[in-house]
């Protein structure tokens, strides 16, 4: 094992995560601290190449070809937007500032500020380091001053083993994580010695936006998240090259769930009950839930299918979900009435947007049906029913809700009696809702008697 321990000597972070503090609508700060910014604070403490004063660089080589660590961070933090305020420009101008005899003024937007409730940080990885690097690793360590912005300090720890202090959450790479960090890749101290030299050359105009080759992202699933894996997870993120009609959901998803099951048996033998639900001997509340991912929510949302995403129970291990995955990965076309399309893996694409595990991960205390939930048995819905549909669904108890016939949000899907009930079992009425909870749920939300079939999925409305 090995670790570099961080300590907040001000208690508070102040860094951009993504380039956007310059334009004053960054709303939240960057929490925990990526990898890849440690990474740059250790590079910039003894620098690279002849620059180097006490070691020789290459435990830098050795870091950069390291996997995403673990990070052991206090899950829950403040995050300030700073106010805009104006700073003197070195340069005369004709037009001088009030307070700046003779010269200019410039507006700057310093970001946010963010303030945890517990100011350490411990990255974790698996690998030991030789004992040269190890200690490379220890004098630049010693040398950081500060993380993000100058007013940050920090305490720079290394060590083979976690301290016993060390904050309880634990933020941990995960392909389905909600959060997105930076983290290092083979190559950037190289990258990096390219801008210091073009900075060298062109100076201030040269920054980071102009090598995206740079920004490498890795998902973690947070530590409110793994309180909450007991509900289950999704397995596959995939999608559609082409929109399908938001009608034509239980379509689409019939197909999906055909196509799985054929790969399946193609490639690991025998779908397990959990897939397809015959010979299932529990309730029959944790079957595998096959979800259409429309675009709904927004002005111009029109309900459109972009992608899909298969969900598994809790009870599913390491074993099937692999083979889950692998089957779903294997669906290349889907093809039926009214449907012809192409599917493809997700691979971190920023767009579409409906499509992005993010739209449908985010916890919110307000989640509204993108397609109507189909109710579990007849009769007026009142709030102990809700109360059933989300017990059924792993959800806690919603603290109110609201019906409509006709959809809550824009782009929402109303369906049809033919498009919602299935040939040959008996109809059930279905209806749009929206559902406020006590605390924060994560996502994805399905919920009712079709939820297997990917009707009752719901959208967060908590912005």
């Amino acid at each position: 094992m090995f670790t570099i321990s961080v300590e907040l000597l001000h208690g508070t972070f102040r860094g951009d995560p993504d380039g956007t503090a310059n334009t004053g609508r960054l709303e939240r700060g960057e929490w925990p601290p990526s990898p890849a910014r440690l990474f740059a604070a250790l590079v910039a403490a003894d620098g690279t190449r002849q620059q180097t004063r006490v070691t020789d660089g290459s435990e830098l080589l050795w870091l950069e070809a390291l996997p995403a660590p673990t990070i052991h961070a206090h899950p829950r933090a403040w995050h300030q937007a700073q106010q805009p305020r104006f700073v003197v420009i070195p340069e005369r101008a004709n037009r001088t500032h009030q307070e700046y005899v003779a010269r200019g003024g410039a507006q700057h937007r310093p970001g946010v500020r963010v303030a945890p409730r517990d100011p350490r940080i411990v990255y974790q990885w698996a690998k030991t380091p030789p004992a040269q690097t190890l200690e490379s690793i220890r004098l630049r360590a010693a040398r950081v001053g500060y993380l993000g912005t100058s007013d940050s300090p920090v305490r720079l720890r290394v060590g083979t083993e976690i301290p016993a202090d060390s904050p309880a959450g634990v933020f941990s790479p995960d392909p389905n994580g909600e959060a997105t960090l930076k983290v290092p890749r083979p190559g950037d101290t190289d990258l990096l010695d390219r801008i210091f030299d073009a900075w060298r050359v062109r100076g201030a105009s040269v920054g980071r936006s102009q090598f995206p080759m740079l920004v490498h992202s890795a998902r973690y699933r947070s530590p409110d998240s793994q309180a909450e894996a007991d509900r289950g997870r999704v397995v596959a993120w995939l999608h559609l090259r082409g929109a399908v009609s938001g009608r034509r959901v239980s379509v689409l998803t019939s197909l999906f769930k055909d196509a799985v099951l054929s790969h399946h048996q193609r490639l690991h033998g025998e779908p397990p009950a959990v897939l397809h639900g015959h010979g299932f001997e529990s309730a029959g509340y944790d079957l595998a839930r096959y979800l259409a991912l429309p675009d709904v929510g927004y002005r111009r949302s029109r309900g459109r299918i972009h992608g899909l995403a298969l969900w598994l129970p809790p009870d599913a291990d390491e074993v099937m979900q692999t083979k889950v995955r692998d089957a779903a990965f294997a669906v290349q076309v889907l093809k039926g009435p009214g449907v012809e399309v192409a599917v493809f893996p997700w691979e971190d694409e920023p767009r579409p947007w409906a499509a992005h595990p993010r739209r449908w991960l985010r916890p919110s205390r307000k989640w509204a049906t993108a397609f109507p939930v189909v109710h579990e048995r007849r009769g007026k819905v009142r709030l102990p029913e809700v109360f059933r549909w989300c017990r059924h669904a792993g959800l806690p108890e919603p603290v109110s809700f609201r019906q409509s016939r006709s959809p809550l949000v824009p782009g929402a899907v109303d369906l049809m009696p033919v498009e919602v009930n299935r040939p040959g079992r008996p109809a059930l009425p279905y209806s749009h809702v929206k559902i406020w909870f006590a605390e924060p749920v994560a996502g994805p939300v399905v919920i009712g008697a079709g939820r297997q079939r990917g009707l009752g999925l719901c959208v967060p409305l908590d912005e």
